[in-house]
């Protein structure tokens, strides 16, 4: 079997939102993330007429976070657990007191500081419900590979997989 090539980082995630504006506020406004590029997308790959604004937001590692707001194309927006979908940033752990206590002061539901060992955290809620963990290193020993399988072959084993 060939190895695959090397996959070097994030570029981009991509979510929906609802409004671009909104969503402007909070990752520009609120953490900081400057928005570098948005365009309009008129046409699908496939030729199909749509109306949809693609726009970017940019880490300090040069990856971004994206949104499509595609006012013509069924999307439900809810609230998400954070076991089921979040997206985690790294900042300074100083970083970390100063976003818990900016969110409060702008009404922004966040939680924390939970410490997970090797990482603290803050979870905030975006305008369409995304949760957004920022998370801080610790400086604690990163979590060993070899137990990461032998949980997962625990795991898979209690479930008959």
């Amino acid at each position: 079997m060939d190895t695959p090539p090397a996959i070097h980082g994030l570029h981009h995630s991509a979510f929906r939102c609802s409004d671009s504006g909104r969503t402007r506020d909070f990752y520009e406004g609120l953490l900081g993330l400057p928005l570098v590029d948005a365009f309009e997308i008129r046409t699908t790959k496939t030729g199909r007429a749509t109306e949809v604004l693609h726009s970017f937001y940019a880490m300090g590692d040069g990856s971004c976070l994206a949104f499509f707001e595609a006012p013509d194309l069924p999307f439900e927006f809810k609230a998400q657990h954070d076991f089921d979908l979040h997206v985690a940033l790294r900042i300074d752990r100083l970083a970390l007191d100063t976003m818990l206590a900016r969110a409060e002061a702008a009404g922004v539901d966040v939680r924390g500081i939970s410490d997970h060992g090797f990482i603290e955290s803050i979870y905030l809620r975006d305008p369409d419900g995304y949760v957004v963990e920022l998370t801080a290193p610790t400086g604690a020993a990163a979590p060993d590979p070899a137990d990461a399988k032998h949980a997962l072959a625990n795991w898979q084993a209690r479930r008959g997989r």
